[in-house]
């Protein structure tokens, strides 16, 4: 096979006596330099702007290393707070209970009947001694009608006793008794004549016995007449005039008592309110204290709430205290504290009376709020200054100084939280009153890091 070359061709023997085509192989060679001259020097000036990036990555890589060795790093500007020990903090509390309304009845007749009607209705609003339902009372009517008439007469008989007796029956005594009189007389004289008869013997001892036994039956109706007219003469015995007033007036009692039982039949308001349920309608039967109508007072309402014996301690009676209803806060006086204990729920029973503009459903819900203190030494700290340490514990960064003028070397104190408000906390730990505590951007600082104060809260 043949291979064709561009090159001179050259036989050894010329390479080996250095003669023949060698002037040609060199003169390429010498021909060839400056092109090389030229490329070495062209790629030394592309050599800076290969190096630039480089440079700049590694001076940024330098730069960031030195922003996260707190070391080298410059003091960061802080906000800081002076801490001071405290003794006590106060806490708000809320107790729930219920509206109650002071007064709350289910209202019936005492007597027993028929209900002929019903005045009111559910919702409606009541005025103390309105009527709301009536019985039917036409037997009692009746009743009181026979009273009256016993009563009519025995009154009547008692006038006449202490009227006395009539001029005319005394009188008509007197005459009785002088008639009685003269028959006396008659018949003794009578017996007399018979007497002497008697003795003649004209006439039997028969005859003489019944004028005899005459003459003492007209004697003892004259005592009789005689007696009849001086009881006339006496007038009234007191003991018939006051056993008399005593009818009279056990009369009258059963004539009030009968009027009693008859405004009973009539069912009243107690107090004003408004009615909560109707049970009965007309024409039903009922029976004495069975329950109509059921009112609740409902211009006094209070509330009732279960609160710890500790607390109740603190709400002495009179004291307005901030109620929450629904959405409304209201102003409440304590009025009274049960005596005794809920055993369930081992509380204190405060009574509340309310004060409202308008009307408030009862059986609402009803919240106390109180302001309890509480003794405990701590620190209160803004809730930006806790960070997060081991095992859910919290720590603190606080300043110390330096020896570089205006910056402060950073130290991470444990605390523990012993109560949250809002965005605050109360602490306490190995903070010392007088220790300036990192109040923001925590989350950039680590101990032993430069700082500097921008501001602080004494």
């Amino acid at each position: 096979m043949q291979i064709e070359s561009n090159l001179p061709s050259q036989s050894p023997e010329s390479s080996e006596s250095g003669q023949g085509p060698e002037p040609s192989i060199h003169h390429a060679i010498t021909s060839s330099l400056p092109k090389l001259n030229l490329r070495r020097w062209q790629l030394w000036g592309l050599l800076p702007l290969v190096l630039l990036p480089i440079g700049a990555i590694a001076a940024n890589k330098v730069l960031s290393s030195s922003e996260q060795d707190p070391a080298i790093t410059q003091a960061l500007p802080v906000e800081t707070l002076v801490v001071e020990a405290v003794d006590e903090y106060r806490v708000a509390r809320s107790y729930s209970g219920e509206l109650v309304a002071r007064r709350s009845s289910e209202l019936g007749f005492e007597l027993g009947g028929q209900v002929v009607e019903i005045l009111v209705d559910e919702g409606d609003a009541v005025n103390a001694g309105q009527p709301l339902a009536r019985l039917d009372t036409r037997s009692l009517q009746a009743q009181r009608q026979q009273l009256i008439a016993q009563r009519d007469q025995a009154a009547a008989q008692l006038q006449e006793l202490q009227a006395g007796p009539r001029a005319q029956n005394i009188e008509a005594a007197r005459a009785a008794v002088a008639d009685l009189q003269h028959q006396v007389d008659l018949a003794r004289l009578q017996e007399e004549r018979r007497q002497g008869l008697y003795e003649q013997g004209a006439i039997s001892r028969e005859e003489l016995d019944q004028q005899s036994f005459g003459a003492g039956s007209l004697e003892s109706r004259l005592q009789q007449a005689q007696s009849n007219l001086d009881e006339l003469l006496a007038g009234t015995r007191q003991e018939q005039i006051v056993a008399q007033s005593a009818a009279v007036r056990q009369l009258e009692a059963s004539i009030n008592s009968l009027d009693i039982d008859i405004s009973k039949s009539v069912l009243t308001a107690p107090f004003s309110g408004r009615v909560s349920q109707r049970l009965i309608d007309e024409g039903v039967v009922v029976s004495g204290g069975q329950a109509l109508v059921k009112l609740v007072e409902g211009n006094s309402i209070e509330a009732r709430i279960g609160v710890p014996t500790e607390v109740a301690a603190s709400l002495p009676i009179g004291s307005p205290q901030a109620v929450i209803v629904g959405d409304r806060t209201l102003t409440a006086t304590v009025t009274a504290q049960l005596p005794e204990v809920d055993a369930t729920s081992r509380t204190v029973t405060v009574v509340l009376a309310l004060q409202a503009d308008g009307p408030i459903p009862v059986g609402q819900t009803i919240q106390l709020s109180t302001t309890e203190t509480q003794p405990t030494e701590g620190f209160w700290l803004p809730s930006t200054a806790l960070v997060p340490a081991e095992q859910g514990l919290w720590s603190v960064y606080v300043t110390r100084e330096a020896t570089v003028e205006n910056q402060h070397t950073v130290s991470r104190q444990d605390v523990e939280v012993l109560h949250n408000e809002g965005d605050r906390v109360l602490v306490r730990g190995t903070i010392q009153p007088g220790d300036r505590a990192i109040t923001s951007g925590t989350h950039r600082i680590v101990p032993g890091q430069l700082v500097t104060l921008v501001s602080s809260a004494e």
